[in-house]
């Protein structure tokens, strides 16, 4: 994928992304997201979209952007288009493809249920239009024992038996085991990274899978960024949006990216039905998270179960969401 950068994703990208390559410029004092949603929301209220600050200097910056963001920032950002200009040969050069909010093939899923939560850029590898096509995510913590990667090895080969799209973090231990479950079962994988794309696109184990779109690998961060513990509990929110319903196999107690992203989702943003593993010793984690609202997981042992589960939590979510939108309107 290697389509020309729109205006608006350009202008994104000068304004948000670190622009990370191997000149080691100084690092740009970048918008953060927030920033970038109150740039963009002003910007729409006037009838205008970011692309307009490509064409504008500082003196012809409209008034209600000058008093949200110094100018002298803004320009700074947007002269970074040789630093662009090489990024973009960086990652096109790894197959990495980028895509802005407001580009016909960003995920739908992410805009619709995301709204301004939804990264302002998304980087990628292998086939973008396999992000909009639901599945099951599973999640859980990075340091497990044998028994509960084979369980969940067990979760992503029947995902792939039933033609469904397994959604994880592609971190160690379960991601990475629910993951590989489902790959070599011959089903399709969505891995949403926290950090290190460009490494696991170069990957050599990966490249015939995302060739075959059997594989798409996307990050909201740099593709050379490495980990950080905000990055990595933040993206658990796009794992869940990109997703019919998710089952979280094992989690800490009140800690951790597993824990912190299944709590937003019961409690605030609700977006798909939150199962926990039900069979074994679940421990403290699970057992809190299913006091909060998360469902036992009933232990799907057919594709046609599975199957019938997945259809379900779609009809639960369209009807809630439905009744949310109809909530607001009255």
């Amino acid at each position: 994928m290697t389509t020309p950068l729109s205006p608006n994703t350009q202008a994104t990208l000068l304004l948000t992304a670190p622009l990370i390559t191997n000149g080691g410029a100084e690092p740009a004092d970048t918008l953060t997201r927030s920033e970038y949603v109150q740039l963009s929301n002003t910007l729409a209220k006037a009838n205008h979209t970011p692309a307009l600050l490509l064409h504008s200097n500082e003196e012809d910056l409209p008034d209600e952007v000058a008093m949200l963001i110094d100018g002298d920032r803004i320009q700074k950002l947007l002269s970074r288009g040789l630093q662009l200009t090489q990024a973009l040969e960086h990652w096109q050069s790894r197959a990495i493809w980028v895509l802005g909010r407001t580009d016909d093939g960003y995920p739908e899923r992410l805009n619709d249920r995301l709204k301004d939560h939804s990264p302002p850029v998304l980087y990628g590898c292998g086939d973008p239009d396999l992000l909009n096509s639901g599945g099951l995510a599973v999640v859980g913590s990075r340091d497990v024992d044998a028994t509960l990667i084979e369980f969940t090895e067990g979760i992503g080969r029947l995902t792939a038996q039933v033609g469904r799209t397994l959604v994880s973090g592609a971190a160690r231990g379960i991601d990475q085991a629910a993951m590989r479950g489902a790959l070599e079962a011959g089903g399709q994988v969505i891995g949403v990274m926290a950090d290190s794309l460009e490494r696991a696109a170069l990957n050599r184990a990966h490249r015939e899978l995302l060739l075959d779109s059997k594989l798409v690998l996307i990050s909201p961060y740099d593709p050379s960024a490495g980990f950080n513990v905000g990055h990595a509990m933040q993206r658990n929110k796009f794992i869940y949006a990109l997703s019919d319903a998710a089952v979280v196999v094992n989690s800490d107690y009140e800690k951790g990216g597993t824990w912190a992203g299944a709590v937003e989702q019961i409690e605030k943003l609700r977006l798909v039905p939150i199962y926990v593993r039900s069979n074994g010793e679940i421990g403290k984690g699970l057992e809190a998270l299913q006091r909060r609202g998360a469902l036992p997981w009933p232990n799907p042992s057919t594709p046609q179960e599975l199957n019938e589960l997945l259809s379900q939590a779609i009809i639960d979510t369209h009807v809630s969401r439905s009744e949310q939108m109809s909530f607001l309107e009255h």
